[in-house]
C-alpha cells in the first residue's frame, strides 16, 4: 500500500496539480494523506483483531 502511496504522489507531482503548486505543499500534502491512511489502517486492524477474538467466544 505504501508503494502505491508514493507511486500516486510522484505521478501527481509529475503530471497532475502537484506539478503546480509548491513542492513543499505537495510534501505536506502527501505526508496527511500518509497519516490519515496510517490512522485509517491501524483501526481498521483493531476492529478486525477484536472481533475475531469475540468469534472464538
Amino acid at each position: 500500500m505504501l508503494f502505491l502511496v508514493v507511486a500516486v504522489f510522484l505521478f501527481g507531482v509529475l503530471l497532475g496539480t502537484a506539478g503546480h503548486v509548491p513542492a513543499a505543499v505537495t510534501v505536506v500534502a502527501g505526508i496527511a494523506i500518509a497519516a490519515w491512511l496510517t490512522v485509517f489502517f491501524v483501526r481498521e486492524r483493531r476492529k478486525a483483531t477484536t472481533s475475531s477474538k469475540g468469534a472464538h467466544r
